[in-house]
């Protein structure tokens, strides 16, 4: 018997109004959407009406997919990859929605019909607050090509009330503000009340003997509940619809009757209070002691209500817990879920009551560890008394994992007492700390940097006990990008300018950029490759002198420095340097030369004093420099606030000249360089992370390649006097002389006198001056070499024509076949379409 369908019973002349992607049921589910959701019509509507309306109706066509998928990887007990993420910086999701279900000609002649500009619709969506920088976007990237190349996939984070901050500029310095993304909602999400995850801390544990084994039962803690948000996330082409969930805290009782009758109002919210400080904000401030609290509890709430999940998704199919790796793939991103080691532990121990030898075989088996840093203070400590107090559970498991490993090392390596100190995973300092990244490595299977410098450095220089004894379990995975975020949707002049002359397949598999090669020194495509920046910087152009009312010269070589400010990363050596162009400019005013402008965008972490100065320090060359009539227009620098995804997705398309500057040896991979690349942006920077790299596929004629090497730098550091650099190089002095003499500070003092410490005084620890002038002549290079059109339009292009490896398609499909062991699992494009009137009968599930 024919089952009923939508149409049948609810006729939109043969339109699927929530599924068809034609122009016309997209506009009536828009327009359904509108009125029946919102209550609005054409009178009271306002753009950010519309904007949701438009949101859901995009959603609802990803939302069958999405149900597919999950029914498909259920029925065929695939194995999944878990990835634990801090971070998701997802940036906007609608544009990026409709690009990958390929419904951009059907929303625009939808929105045309009704005089509507889509594109300004999009707009109106708020950049997600889940990230920060690399970290979170790396994650997005990999959500996007899990999903692209059909790998069963689950991201897990949190979902925060408040983003890291908003950035504004007031006299020069960084001002946060709260990022409340969340404010008018978020369409896309799907909020899963049944999923509440109780997760505790505090309390204490007992231990007795059963079986003649001992038992462990934490008792007397105080719980939070975890509940899940979901997000789908769809691949190229809307094969896969993969899952994004973040827990947000709650307290188990929102409100105390108790002591709203007493009178006593504020301790009544006081338990809802507390809980949801949990997930209120990005990276609280850890320089005291609540805020490294806050951080921890954080923490361990999203592990411990991401693998509750994980397991209980296992367990449903009631298969042996022997397969669970077999089923289970769990990256670590970076540290942050490095509690995943021991609750994993915990729950298979204490709840599941495995044996530890086996729970541990399959804890090793399960978790692969990606490592994001070289700065030994970066890696994750956390006090024992703090642990104790918290996770008094989890501190016992730690000492038993520490107890077995050590005495693992003492039988592989007799009488060095030495690695066992530097191998333990705690540090036997005051208060003693757990060495979390050490946790990381023993607890699991792989380890893994995320460039060849990186992990070649991390083996040699931060872990080389570990890699000692553990060879098989270090292995490289270079960071990559989704060429349909960073360059589809990012820029369409150059991807329809690609498409135009090699297809399309580059969507999907980004090596076929490298057919552009034969066009780099053709006139013709050059001329019109030329014309597509030009589109980017007149698009820059209008967003910035909208937002911040600075008017940029679209002739002016657009050099940019965006990324997070640290001191390693070196804008502070990029500021400098601009100060020596300022010196020559106005000493030789005739000097033939390009104009350039200098672009940044930054934000410090809020205790952070000295990269917040660097802030202040670029806005006030910027104002001396820009309003200098000597100077005029030969010479511009921009501070560009609040840098955020859909800020950089303007920026990089537009940008020349690329700067990834930082001191070689210090940054693990850059992705932020692979995006300018992509785009045909030419490349100034060190030996450092995946520069080399890209050095590699593009050739030393089309890069800038400056400064010392990891090896060459870190000898110096040994037996480096900065003051006598600075003394023996007249241009470097006068630059430095002009700024501590207080010509960028009139009125202010000697506020830079810090940094002046940081260089002169205090070792320069990242070797500014040392590197300043091999940067100073390459910087003379690009200004040389772009005055030749034909030239540096063929580094450009040729730069964009080798970016092929950098695809994060590529690093997903490593992982998959050497770190996780998941197939690809690929649905079928022409799927039945599942049926709402039969989905929506039959048995009633009940919370889980």
């Amino acid at each position: 018997m024919k089952q009923p369908d939508d149409t049948d019973i609810f006729p939109r002349d043969g339109l699927r109004t929530r599924q068809g992607s034609e122009p016309q049921a997209i506009q009536l589910d828009y327009a359904e959407h509108l009125k029946y959701d919102l209550a609005r019509d054409r009178y009271t509507s306002t753009r950010h009406n519309r904007y949701i309306a438009l949101a859901r109706a995009v959603r609802d066509r990803l939302i069958d997919r999405w149900i597919e998928t999950q029914q498909a990887h259920h029925d065929d007990k695939v194995k999944r990859v878990y990835y634990l993420s801090l971070e998701f910086l997802m940036g906007r999701a609608l544009g990026n929605n409709v690009i990958n279900f390929k419904l951009g000609g059907s929303v625009k002649k939808a929105f045309d019909d009704l005089g509507i500009d889509w594109e300004e619709l999009r707009d109106v969506e708020v950049d997600a607050g889940l990230g920060n920088g690399g970290l979170g976007r790396l994650a997005a990237c990999f959500l996007d090509s899990l999903a692209t190349l059909q790998i069963p996939a689950v991201g897990y984070g949190l979902r925060y009330n408040y983003g890291i901050f908003r950035q504004t500029i007031d006299n020069g310095y960084q001002v946060e503000h709260p990022d409340d993304w969340l404010q008018d909602g978020n369409p896309w999400e799907i909020q899963r009340s049944e999923l509440r995850i109780p997760v505790r801390y505090g309390g204490r544990v007992e231990q007795w003997t059963e079986n003649g084994c001992t038992r462990h039962r934490w008792v007397d803690a105080k719980p939070v509940l975890g509940m899940a948000y979901d997000t789908p996330i769809v691949g190229y082409g809307g094969h896969t619809v993969n899952t994004l969930r973040l827990w947000s805290a709650h307290a188990t009782e929102d409100f105390d009757f108790e002591d709203f009758n007493r009178g006593d109002y504020v301790e009544s919210v006081a338990s809802k209070t507390e809980a949801e400080n949990l997930t209120k904000v990005l990276y609280p401030n850890d320089l005291h002691y609540l805020g490294k609290e806050l951080r921890l509890k954080q923490q361990y709430l999203f592990v411990a209500c991401s693998l509750w999940d994980v397991v209980r998704r296992f367990k449903h199919d009631k298969e042996p817990w022997s397969a669970f790796p077999d089923r289970v793939a769990i990256q670590m991103n970076d540290t942050h879920p490095s509690l995943a080691v021991p609750e994993l532990m915990r729950l298979l121990v204490d709840q599941e009551n495995l044996d530890p030898e086996q729970a541990w075989d399959i804890t090793v088996r399960s978790l692969g560890y990606t490592n994001h840093t070289l700065m030994p203070e970066a890696l994750e400590k956390w006090p024992v008394p703090m642990l104790e107090k918290i996770l008094p559970r989890h501190l016992q498991i730690i000492y038993d994992i520490n107890y077995n490993f050590m005495r693992r090392v003492a039988i592989s390596f007799p009488g060095d007492v030495g690695k066992l100190s530097r191998m333990s995973l705690i540090e036997e300092s005051e208060p003693k700390q757990v060495r979390m990244a050490n946790l990381c490595i023993v607890g699991s299977h792989s380890t893994n940097g995320v460039a060849a410098l990186h992990t070649e450095l991390l083996k040699s220089r931060v872990v080389p006990d570990f890699a000692d004894m553990y060879p098989e379990r270090f292995n490289s995975k270079t960071n990559g990008i989704t060429q349909r975020r960073w360059l589809l949707k990012s820029n369409p002049p150059l991807a329809a300018l690609i498409t135009d002359h090699i297809g399309d397949k580059w969507i999907t598999n980004l090596d076929e950029l490298r057919k552009l090669e034969p066009l780099a020194g053709d006139s013709g495509f050059q001329e019109k490759f030329r014309a597509t920046r030009r589109q980017a910087k007149l698009k820059l152009l209008e967003q910035v002198k909208r937002e911040s009312g600075f008017v940029l010269d679209p002739d002016s070589i657009f050099d940019t420095q965006v990324k997070r400010l640290h001191e390693y990363k070196r804008q502070l050596m990029n500021a400098l340097h601009i100060i020596m162009l300022y010196n020559r400019l106005r000493k030789n005013p005739d000097l033939e030369w390009t104009p350039r402008t200098f672009l940044f965008g930054a934000k410090a972490a809020p205790g952070y004093d000295l990269a917040k100065l660097v802030i202040k320090l670029i806005n006030n060359v910027a104002t001396v420099v820009n309003n200098d009539p000597v100077i005029g227009n030969r010479l511009k620098v921009h501070f560009l606030p609040n840098y955020r995804v859909s800020l950089a997705e303007k920026i990089i398309p537009a940008t020349d000249v690329s700067e990834q500057i930082s001191t070689a040896g210090t940054e693990a991979s850059g992705t932020g360089n692979m995006k300018f690349m992509l785009n045909g942006a030419v490349t100034i920077g060190t030996l450092d992370g995946a520069n080399i790299e890209i050095l590699e596929e593009v050739g030393k004629e089309n890069i800038y390649i400056f400064g010392l090497n990891a090896g060459e730098a870190k000898s110096l550091s040994e037996n480096y006097d900065p003051y006598a650099m600075y003394q023996a190089n007249p241009e470097i002095r006068e630059a430095l002389d002009l700024l501590f003499g207080g010509h960028f500070s009139v009125g202010e003092g000697q506020i830079f006198e810090p940094i002046r410490k940081s260089l002169l005084e205090w070792g320069d620890r990242y070797l500014l001056i040392a590197d300043l002038q091999s940067y100073s002549e390459a910087h003379q290079a690009i200004q040389r070499d772009y005055r030749d059109r034909a030239l540096w339009t063929k580094k450009s292009i040729l730069n964009t024509a080798r970016s092929g490896k950098f695809s994060s398609d590529r690093t997903i499909l490593e992982y998959a076949g050497e770190i996780w062991h998941t197939p690809r699992h690929p649905l079928d494009s022409n799927f039945k379409r599942s049926n709402t009137i039969v989905e929506a009968k039959g048995r009633m599930r009940e919370p889980e």
